[in-house]
């Protein structure tokens, strides 16, 4: 009897990570996040491979990516996701960091940091409530713009039930989330080099 359940993430936790880098046996670490969440701070030795790019160039990324690796991302989500598209492609030996960056830190491990940004949720908070705020401020003088106020609340439980965010997709796509590396082509060149990494 099949299920229709999808199957879950094989995961590591930040303390084993540790050790397996420390060991001198460290996976490769693609860290999902933002290009702007990644310069703020990351793994070292970590590649930035951002989710939505990844997604769209699973099958040229498979071909760089034959050994153990480890995704990252702020809590889980994104790089359980980045997880389920490398694993659509054939992609054996795949891991998710449990908790992220946030369970990295927590453990004192060491990290790369760069200028300080905004991370994906915050902007998404963020923006969702600046438009639920005004809209339902606005609804005084024009009511009909309430359903505004509506139709965030509707996007934000589709995303918590789905794991998705729309709107989180979106905004990583400003220049302000984007970096200069943040192409396929720079990303597959840091993947086959083994200087290449941050």
């Amino acid at each position: 009897m099949s299920t229709s359940e999808p199957t879950r993430a094989a995961t590591l936790d930040a303390a084993t990570l540790r050790e397996l880098i420390d060991s001198g046996r460290s996976p490769r670490l693609l860290d999902v996040r933002t290009p702007a969440e990644f310069e703020t701070v990351h793994i070292p030795g970590s590649y930035n491979v951002p989710l939505d790019l990844l997604k769209e160039h699973r099958e040229e990324l498979r071909n760089h990516l034959d050994e153990d690796v480890v995704l990252i991302c702020r809590s889980g989500a994104r790089a359980t996701q980045a997880e389920q598209a490398l694993a659509g492609v054939g992609l054996p030996n795949l891991r998710v960091l449990t908790g992220g960056m946030l369970a990295w830190q927590a453990t004192n491990a060491p990290i790369r940091q760069g200028r300080r940004r905004w991370d994906l949720e915050r902007q998404v908070r963020l923006v969702a409530g600046s438009i639920v705020l005004v809209s339902v401020l606005a609804s005084v003088f024009a009511p009909g713009l309430k359903w505004i106020a509506g139709f965030i609340g509707a996007g934000l439980t589709f995303a918590a039930v789905t794991n998705t965010c729309a709107m989180g997709m979106l905004l990583s796509r400003l220049p302000y989330n984007r970096g200069a590396s943040c192409d396929l082509d720079t990303i597959v060149g840091q993947l086959r080099s083994p200087g290449g990494r941050a």
